[in-house]
């Protein structure tokens, strides 16, 4: 997809934006695939097709490494590598919208994420992006950027995705540079594969995981429990 405009917002600044099938554009952002999944994602999307967290991401995504952080980074498979359209896209519309990623619910607004090395605190900023091939920005529904991402169910995964920022800045910080083996894989467990450290598989050795039964049956306060891990693991002196 081509750039667009891009246009700063506050959480109470109104923007005309909607869609729906009947928008000329409908199922065309599905196309040309470059679509990034955060762990939360994994999570909604592995339990909407009552699959495990292994099963799921072998079916349907492909993993990378990031060229600036070294972490391993997670995308969805195209369903063809030509058009590479997403897979879970039909004639008539998102067949897991209820599950849909972070990035898919956010659009066509921009969340950026800053912590203060100095103080801890948080700033977020938003944006507005305008892209050609979008008609959505025709429509007059009209909201403002806090509807739009209350309207999006958006609570939850900017939770995850804000624990996932703090854990990539540490990361910066402490272990610059591309990561050893053993620490790539411990970091796709904790973040991408929890079903396999419930069963403590997929740990690298000498990992030793204790994850206590009673979040075991618990995907977020897993999720939730690994992370802060790995922001432990970051931080540690023999990690440096």
């Amino acid at each position: 997809m081509e750039s667009g405009k891009i246009t700063e917002l506050c959480e109470t600044q109104l923007f005309c934006f909607d869609c729906h099938r009947h928008v000329p554009c409908f199922n065309e952002c599905c196309r040309d695939l470059n679509q990034f999944l955060t762990p939360y994602d994994i999570v909604r999307l592995k339990n909407h097709f009552g699959l495990s967290s292994s099963d799921f991401l072998s079916r349907y995504t492909t993993r990378h490494t990031g060229p600036q952080t070294g972490l391993p980074v997670i995308t969805i498979t195209p369903a063809d590598r030509f058009t590479r359209v997403c897979p879970f896209v039909t004639s008539s519309g998102c067949s897991i919208y209820e599950n849909r990623p972070s990035s898919c619910r956010m659009y066509p607004l921009i969340r950026v994420v800053r912590r203060s090395r100095e103080d801890g605190g948080k700033t977020i900023q938003y944006a507005l992006l305008e892209e050609k091939h979008c008609h959505g920005f025709e429509q007059v529904r009209e909201l403002t950027v806090r509807e739009w991402m209350d309207g999006q169910g958006l609570a939850a995964y900017n939770e995850y995705n804000d624990l996932m920022m703090d854990i990539i800045g540490l990361k910066n910080q402490y272990m610059p540079g591309p990561l050893d083996e053993t620490a790539q894989q411990l970091f796709y467990t904790l973040c991408y594969d929890i079903d396999a450290l419930k069963k403590r598989e997929g740990l690298p050795e000498p990992a030793a995981i204790d994850v206590p039964e009673d979040i075991k049956q618990n995907d977020e306060a897993l999720l939730r429990f690994a992370m802060q891990y790995l922001e432990k693991f970051f931080q540690a002196p023999q990690s440096r």
